[in-house]
């Protein structure tokens, strides 16, 4: 059994890990952190689990009082494990400092906002004790599917490097600064919009497609930055906050003076978007993360991801054009006969570990589907992160190909945020 700390959750990322309950997880969970809005918005959220009418998950939060949250944390010791989801600045020093300290730690992205941090990135992962990132997006049901149908050559083949302009990886994810979580408008916290604070386009959900294209090239295998990545290309670019926008996502009245330099005709230029190009043992890959204002009515988070192989091409889609419901597609290329063997594949993941996956043919090859029971979505992927980590935790630890992702994947957006800024002139910022 293991008791849940929590310091200083500034994210709604941190309440998440508590959407469920688990056969493992105490349910007196202790909580430290500065009185607030911040604090506030955590215990609201996690009562919020207990009150729903299916599945209630009923926790006992515990708020710790004081000066230090960190220093309490620690000196208390009122548990093993502590979930991090906040502040970013100065998040990998104090990884290093409760892992130094004794303690296993589940931190969200992004671990690091440039290079500095980076000092600390091979302390924290030589374990015992455990630390590791939230990588929610390896319970996405259709993307253990697409990572499967990559792993069967008959179908894909291999990566295809035929057409430079067309990248063998190409994703796309897109947020929204405005946005509803467990049904309610969010409220974010004023730093939230302070790059120095919560990270650029550089460093935060690139972590995400970082993790997905090393999942999809490399499998479980160990990276090595130097050895094994190229960059190419980075950018960011802004998006234009106005003040209106700030006050209704924060409840604040006005921009802090942290942000102002980047205020301009009462607008906040924040340059929470990124492009980064790069060859993973000569694999070409390009991801982009963008961030929009206002979530439409009946929207959500979109991605879109394409996977070329010398047989056929896997896109993943979540946005309006497939009702904001995740759609896989196989397209053959020319002359690649794999309908069988992705009949034969589906037919046998079905009747083994994914029950109701289904593969269907359309006018341009076949689309894949899974029942919603396989994917909650992905605020329920939290918990799922929550325990394979604390499963971690109770066995032999992680292996040293997890750690080595784990350094390789903050390496390289440390490395290509200092290029994105030396194209952009500005050195560091």
């Amino acid at each position: 059994m293991h008791t849940l700390l929590f310091l200083e959750p500034g994210h709604f990322h941190a309440a998440l890990t508590l959407r469920e309950a688990g056969p493992c997880v105490d349910e007196t969970v202790h909580l430290y952190a500065t009185p607030g809005p911040e604090r506030d918005a955590f215990v609201a959220l996690v009562e919020a689990f207990a009150r729903r009418d299916e599945s209630p998950a009923r926790w006992r939060v515990v708020v710790h009082e004081s000066d230090d949250p960190l220093a309490a944390l620690i000196a208390e010791r009122r548990g093993d494990v502590v979930v991090l989801a906040g502040r970013n600045a100065a998040k990998l020093e104090t990884i290093a400092r409760l892992h130094a300290s004794g303690f296993n730690v589940l931190a969200d992205k992004p671990w690091l906002l440039g290079l500095d941090a980076l000092e600390h990135l091979d302390a924290v992962t030589a374990g015992p004790p455990l630390a590791m990132d939230i990588m929610t997006e390896r319970f996405f049901a259709l993307a253990a599917v697409r990572q499967r149908l990559i792993g069967v050559d008959a179908v894909f083949g291999t990566f295809a490097l035929d057409d430079p302009a067309r990248p063998a990886i190409e994703m796309s994810l897109v947020h929204h600064l405005w946005k509803r979580v467990n049904g309610v408008p969010l409220r974010r916290p004023p730093w939230y919009y302070d790059v120095a604070v919560q990270g650029d386009g550089m460093v935060d959900i690139q972590s995400h497609l970082v993790d997905q294209a090393q999942w999809m090239v490399l499998g479980d295998e160990a990276p090595d930055f130097a050895r094994d990545v190229v960059i190419d290309v980075a950018r960011r670019w802004s998006t234009p906050v106005p003040e209106a926008l700030f006050r209704e996502s924060t409840g604040r009245d006005s921009f802090p003076a942290a942000v102002l330099g980047r205020v301009r005709d009462g607008t906040l230029e924040l340059p929470c978007n990124g492009e980064i190009a790069y060859r993973l043992r000569g694999v070409t890959v390009r991801q982009r993360a963008e961030w929009r204002q206002r979530e439409p009515q009946g929207s959500g988070d979109q991605l879109a991801t394409v996977v070329r192989g010398t047989r056929a091409e896997l896109g993943l889609r979540l946005d309006a054009e497939t009702g904001f419901r995740p759609r896989l597609t196989v397209r053959p290329r020319p002359g690649a006969a794999i309908g069988p063997a992705l009949a034969e594949a589906c037919a046998a993941w079905a009747a083994d570990d994914l029950p109701g996956l289904e593969c269907v043919a359309d006018d341009e090859g076949w689309r894949v589907s899974v029942p919603t029971a396989l994917d909650g979505g992905h605020e329920s992927r939290f918990v799922r992160v929550r325990d394979q980590f604390l499963a971690l935790v109770d066995g032999a630890g992680y292996s040293p190909a997890l750690a080595a992702r784990i350094r390789m994947r903050y390496t390289l957006l440390g490395h290509a945020r200092e290029r994105a800024l030396e194209a952009e002139g500005a050195g560091r910022s």
